[in-house]
């Protein structure tokens, strides 16, 4: 039986491939059709017309998808995956808010199960099938899906219940972006100062402040505008502002990410939304002009 892939943007690319790259057969769909061509014909796997027929044609369907609207859009549309679905599994590896995965679970089919299994890694991780995958069920349920989480991370942890994945990611993700912030504030300071960037960074990175990010993303944080993209500003904003609405919630208090949020959301104001969020670097330095 094939395993559908929806969603092949930066991350999603590479988790297919290393699904195709691993011996299963997929079934890839993307709402830019020329991206799962292009995987398809590096794999030699199939192209799906609409999402429903990865749902169709596979028992398990695996998504990457990058917010809940576009969750919902794949999984609820008149040709969405859960219309006339019969796979027995739907993952979702995206970060999306507990209360979307919830409505998943409500509305999936029938029989189906619905697993959130959000990812924490970048994506040399992603190319590298080193992804830590946050499982909300236990390991009795994932046993049919180990094989493929295997193939494309070097970890799972399971956390026991639906929901659990997510709210799980958003953690990760607020002390992510929470030190990328503070790494900017700490160069911009530095840099006024007049020690270099480059050198800066050296002593950070050799420091007890040092975090495996800065390393990986070190080429990024001396000039991203000069790098690749691999996780912007829009998506830091939009993970942290999913964050409070869930802090709000539950009646936890969240200021230092409260301040992140407010300057990320400053820097979408800027123009930055569509740089890489080592881009805050920089905006924080033109604070300080």
């Amino acid at each position: 039986m094939p395993v559908g892939f929806a969603g092949l943007g930066r991350m999603g690319r590479e988790m297919a491939a290393n699904l195709a790259g691993a011996g299963f057969d997929v079934v890839l769909w993307n709402r830019g059709r020329d991206k799962a061509e292009a995987l398809a014909a590096e794999f030699d796997a199939e192209v799906a017309e609409v999402p429903r027929e990865l749902s169709e044609r596979c028992e398990i369907v695996v998504t990457m998808l990058a917010d809940d609207r576009a969750s919902e859009d794949v999984h609820f549309g008149e040709d969405g995956l859960f219309a006339g679905a019969t796979a027995r599994h739907f993952v979702e590896m995206g970060t999306m808010s507990p209360d979307h995965i919830a409505d998943l679970v409500a509305r999936a089919p029938g029989g189906a199960r619905v697993i959130d299994a959000p990812v924490s890694g970048a994506t040399q991780a992603a190319r590298d099938a080193q992804l830590l995958v946050m499982a909300g069920c236990d390991q009795a349920t994932s046993a049919p899906l180990r094989p493929i989480l295997d193939a494309m991370g070097r970890q799972t942890v399971f956390l026991g219940q639906a929901g659990a994945g997510a709210v799980m990611k958003l953690g990760v993700n607020m002390l992510i972006h929470g030190l990328n912030q503070t790494l900017a504030e700490a160069l911009a300071l530095t840099g006024a100062a007049g020690i270099p960037r480059a050198a800066a960074f050296d002593v950070i990175e050799a420091s007890a402040a040092a975090a495996p990010m800065l390393s990986y993303r070190k080429p990024l944080y001396l000039d991203d505008a000069a790098q690749d993209v691999t996780f912007t500003v829009a998506l830091a904003r939009k993970d942290m502002a999913v964050t409070a609405v869930l802090a709000e919630r539950l009646g936890v208090a969240l200021p230092q990410s409260r301040v992140t949020l407010a300057q990320l959301e400053e820097a979408i104001e800027g123009g930055l939304a569509a740089r890489d969020m080592a881009a805050m670097v920089p905006f924080m330095e033109d604070k300080t002009r």
